[in-house]
């Protein structure tokens, strides 16, 4: 089980200005993500990490290279079931409630769970007694906990996770990266980017 990337000369055209003028993002970007292992994508502002982890999602594609799941290039249900990608802009829908949006994010990744698994989720991101109050009356860093909540409800071998503790206070980026933790431990995969130091044991990096 694993992620393989082999890619030369992407371009994000529809992310990147320049891009869209003919500039590389990247080049030759080669890296293998395995079960029980994880990547930390780093790069300064513009780099294109955001692009890199789109392209490791199926949500674009590369100039050159390719993407593999366990030998086949990705796309298909079974790529799709294994995969949880957060987005960094990813959002929230502001009108439902914070119950109603985890139920929601379940629904559309063709996951049935109950509203008492959907509140635990929200109880063990620290939302409690928040599940009823309208998204939009949260603050920034608990309308990013209702969105991690998918980690909990969403069962999925790989992990792509695009700034994954923007917004969170100390407690909750410990929280999310014993998560992390976790899910690797247990044989999982994750590719994360983020500014910041990542609390867990060793992974490879991959510098753009």
């Amino acid at each position: 089980m694993g992620l393989a990337l082999r890619s030369s000369n992407a371009q994000c055209s529809r992310i990147d200005l320049r891009a869209r003028h003919g500039t590389p993002l990247f080049s030759d970007v080669g890296f293998t993500v395995g079960a029980g292992s994880w990547a930390h994508v780093r790069g300064a502002n513009g780099a294109g990490k955001t692009s890199l982890l789109r392209l490791l999602a199926g949500l674009s594609h590369p100039d050159a290279g390719e993407v593999r799941w366990n030998g086949e290039k990705i796309g298909g249900e079974e790529f799709r079931r294994e995969l949880m990608y957060l987005g960094h802009r990813a959002a929230v829908k502001e009108d439902l409630t914070a119950l109603e949006n985890v139920q929601f994010a379940a629904e559309m990744d063709g996951v049935k769970i109950s509203e008492e698994q959907a509140q635990e989720a929200l109880v063990r991101f620290g939302l409690a007694g928040r599940e009823e109050l309208p998204v939009r009356f949260l603050s920034a860093g608990q309308k990013r906990r209702v969105l991690l909540a998918r980690t909990v409800t969403r069962p999925a071998k790989l992990w792509i996770l695009d700034e994954p503790f923007t917004a969170l206070d100390v407690k909750a980026v410990d929280f999310i990266s014993h998560l992390v933790a976790d899910h690797v431990k247990a044989g999982g995969m994750a590719v994360l980017t983020s500014h910041q130091s990542i609390p867990l044991p060793p992974g490879q990096v991959v510098d753009l």
